[in-house]
């Protein structure tokens, strides 16, 4: 797709004004044990379409306990940027495509989101 027709896309969704922001964009947050994984579980759900974008943020370091010991671990965040709708389609997949016994998945709602960024991010996850 061109920049142009990504631009017309992005208008088109914006200008459903209401309709587009009932459609409550969403950043999902999880963690990997390293790069490859992280760039797999992101690469599996853009093209899926059940993210516009993923930033993997690698040199994390988490601490949590685990089976009754103190953990430290290095891991790779992933931000995924997605709509409320495919939540439950990411939990799944990360189900059964993460290493993790348990994945992290934390949901969290923006506050506010520039409206052609926030129209791509519609455009990028319809399906």
């Amino acid at each position: 797709m061109t920049a142009e027709e990504h631009r017309d896309r992005r208008r088109a969704a914006a200008s459903g004004g209401g309709q587009a922001a009932a459609l409550e964009p969403r950043l999902v947050q999880t963690s990997a044990p390293d790069e490859s994984t992280a760039r797999a579980l992101a690469r599996g759900l853009v093209e899926a379409r059940l993210a516009a974008c993923v930033q993997c943020l690698p040199e994390a370091t988490s601490f949590y306990r685990w089976e009754g010991r103190l953990e430290e671990a290095r891991e790779v965040l992933l931000n995924i940027k997605t709509r409320r709708e495919h939540v439950e389609a990411i939990a799944a997949h990360l189900d059964r495509e993460h290493p993790y016994d348990l994945p992290e998945l934390v949901v969290l709602e923006p506050e506010s989101l520039g409206p052609e960024y926030l129209a791509w991010l519609l455009a990028e996850t319809e399906v």
